[in-house]
């Protein structure tokens, strides 16, 4: 069930895979190759590098690699058919889908989609123009918002009464399921159709993918929660989403920085105020899905949160997420008790300078405890020295902890072993532990014979100029000789679909790796070939000369001469020798000796 296979091949061939990874990717071209740093792992030199004769993609760090389908998966976070169906919209490709339920699925997620952009227009009008959008507007204004900024952001107003949206929206061909579906009307007792969102400010909320999906709706009165979101539906799951990313992804990647806030208005002031990299949570708080959706955009994360209860309680996880996502986590240092939106209406630069200043998590927590603390006793710098090792316990990396000792003591004026055995009691508690014992080990790349890899590597880029002069006896590893075996048997993407995920890997790891900086030669070419074709012979004999085999002479003699040839560079005649050899190495795998 899902999109038809020939489709998917056609949505791969169009798709370019240089372009695609530089939209999240600074690439620069090395050869025939272009590099980079790689967006699935922090990391200072480029590691990943991608192979537009290929169309694969591979990170010499972290061992990931794939093509444009995965790639987009690891960085979109999307399910196969979603990733699909954005790879074909870019390459203006109609899919087609082999199950009829399956593709009216599809079709019906779109309706929703439409349903939702008609409800964002529907509101926005009603905000602009209506006179019951007065209270919205007037409150924007309060807030220093202007029209500019209503039409930027798309923002609304849902009027009072039980179903001015839901009526407009039938007269605009939508079907009762298809407002209840999409979250927004419900059906009451009477059996008919009720506004889901009444009375509300609206900010329409759109997925990374920039469809529309719901809304976060403000109260302004003192009725009911302050804020009201759409509920789930089959497009919206506010746990996964981050207003303002469709928004502000371009500038995350390009900046590699991300500013995470509570409310709306707060991303609203910190793109008006110079700071286009600004998301929130959706009526939730700060979880792992939403750094599932970050961590691929940018590695600098600032925390731009009041400095509240529900701030903080968010930014206490800072460490584990530095930890599982490879994030730089920091706080941006806003006046305590005002959330963002209002100090931009007061101060719009200071609000980018909280941002230019922000501190790393732990700096932040101590600063602030500092701040509170009587400095001015030796009592207080006690206190505040036992409050603090408190904090710095709880960091996972020792070298860190024992730089901010340093730090405290200084500021306090203790010796700062005293402050280390602090930190040092409070860790040997049951509840401390380091983060960073829970984390995998990173993967390990598979070991190869190099003379192997070098065959297969040609054989991967320069197949024209290796057809006909390998074996798959050549290779004795198993990961290699698959890898081989699959390259003679199926053309690449297929070989790739059908390999192992450890010989997918080595073969997309080899596609982006250079030849030789003299580029692809028939001489280059066989030099590889009788490289690999001595390691085999050598195998050969030693296997001959241990169960005596009476030809041992005869196969010692052409090594010892394929030997001298390459030593000499006769490269003509170790060619030769070797396709003897070949011959030898294939009869005696035949004869299952």
């Amino acid at each position: 069930m899902g999109i038809l296979d020939d489709d998917v091949a056609r949505v791969r061939e169009a798709t370019d895979l240089v372009a695609l990874v530089s939209e999240h990717v600074a690439l620069k071209r090395v050869g025939r190759r272009f590099q980079g740093l790689c967006p699935f792992h922090q990391e200072k030199t480029p590691s990943f590098s991608v192979s537009p004769d290929k169309g694969v993609w591979h990170c010499f760090g972290c061992q990931k690699s794939g093509d444009a389908i995965t790639f987009v998966r690891e960085v979109e976070h999307l399910d196969f058919v979603e990733t699909i169906e954005r790879l074909a919209g870019r390459a203006n490709i109609t899919l087609r889908y082999d199950d009829a339920s399956f593709s009216e699925e599809r079709k019906r997620k779109q309706r929703l989609h439409a349903a939702v952009q008609a409800a964002i227009d529907f509101y926005h009008q009603r905000l602009l123009e209506a006179p019951d959008g007065g209270l919205g507007r007037r409150y924007l204004r309060s807030r220093g918002f202007d029209g500019d900024a209503v039409r930027k952001f798309s923002l609304g107003w849902a009027p009072e009464g039980y179903d001015p949206l839901s009526s407009h929206l039938q007269k605009a061909k939508f079907s009762r399921q298809d407002v209840v579906d999409a979250g927004l009307a419900f059906v009451n007792r009477a059996n008919k159709l009720q506004d889901a969102i009444r009375g509300r400010l609206m900010f329409p909320i759109w997925d990374t993918r920039g469809d529309p999906v719901g809304f976060g709706g403000r109260t302004l009165t003192d009725d009911g929660p302050k804020y009201k979101n759409t509920s789930e539906t089959a497009i919206y799951h506010k746990s996964r989403l981050l207003y303002g990313l469709n928004f502000a992804k371009g500038e995350i990647v390009a900046r590699g920085e991300v500013v995470i806030c509570e409310g709306y208005t707060d991303v609203m002031a910190f793109v008006l105020s110079g700071v286009p990299v600004a998301v929130a949570t959706c009526g939730t708080a700060l979880a792992d899905d939403h750094f599932l959706t970050l961590k691929n955009l940018a590695r600098k994360v600032t925390l731009a949160y009041d400095a509240d209860a529900a701030g903080q309680a968010a930014a206490e996880r800072c460490y584990q997420w530095e930890q599982r996502f490879e994030v730089q986590f920091q706080v941006a240092d806003l006046p305590a008790g005002r959330d963002p939106a209002d100090v931009w209406k007061d101060d719009p630069q200071q609000l980018e300078a909280a941002v230019k200043g922000a501190m790393p998590f732990l700096e932040f927590r101590l600063e602030r405890l500092l701040r509170a603390a009587d400095t001015s006793t030796l009592e207080g710098r006690a206190r505040a020295a036992q409050e603090g090792a408190v904090l710095i316990a709880e960091h996972p990396n020792d070298l860190v902890r024992d730089q901010y000792v340093m730090k405290l003591a200084g500021r306090l004026e203790i010796e700062p072993d005293r402050v280390r055995a602090a930190v040092g009691d409070v860790r040997t508690r049951p509840h401390v532990r380091s983060a960073a014992q829970s984390e995998p080990a990173p993967p390990v790349a598979q070991i190869v014979d190099r003379r192997e890899l070098d065959a297969l590597r040609w054989a991967v880029q320069a197949p024209e100029l290796m057809s006909g002069r390998l074996d798959v006896t050549l290779f004795v590893d198993p990961l290699a000789r698959s890898a081989f075996a699959g390259l003679t048997e199926l053309p690449w993407h297929e070989c790739l679909e059908r390999s192992s995920p450890e010989v997918a890997a080595l073969l997309q790891r080899l596609a982006v790796e250079d030849l030789d900086d003299r580029g692809p030669t028939e001489e280059l070419a066989t030099h590889v070939v009788v490289n690999l074709v001595e390691a085999s012979s050598q195998r050969l004999l030693t296997s001959m000369l241990r169960r005596e085999d009476p030809r041992t002479s005869e196969i010692k003699a052409q090594l010892d001469a394929l030997t001298n040839a390459r030593a000499s560079e006769h490269w003509d005649a170790a060619e030769t020798l070797a396709e003897q050899l070949v011959t030898w190495i294939t009869d005696d795998a035949d004869a299952g000796v």
